[in-house]
């Protein structure tokens, strides 16, 4: 058996488990816009909902979604942070 025989089943078991990571990768990520989209909504159309509900809310869905993706914080602000905050400046009042 040569080298490149021995090669492939390695080569074969990377390429499983790059494939792997990616779909658990976008499995995330389609639960993390799931997510969002859930408190977006919820936010903009409880009527019974509180500004301090509504702000707990937004902070338990960040808290989620670094535990889902620890090293996305800078991501998360940039993406979601301002969505949140201008939907609770709409919603509140808020300046």
């Amino acid at each position: 058996m040569n080298t490149g025989e021995r090669a492939r089943p390695a080569q074969n078991q990377d390429q499983n488990q790059n494939q792997n990571q990616n779909e658990d990768e976008a499995r995330r990520i389609r639960r993390l816009q799931v997510m969002m989209s859930m408190v977006t909504s919820v936010i903009s159309q409880d009527p019974a909902l509180t500004v301090e509900e509504a702000s707990e809310l937004a902070a338990s869905a960040k808290r989620a979604a670094l535990a889902m993706f620890p090293d996305k914080e800078l991501a998360y602000d940039l993406l979601y942070k301002p969505r949140l905050q201008r939907l609770m400046r709409e919603r509140y009042h808020l300046q």
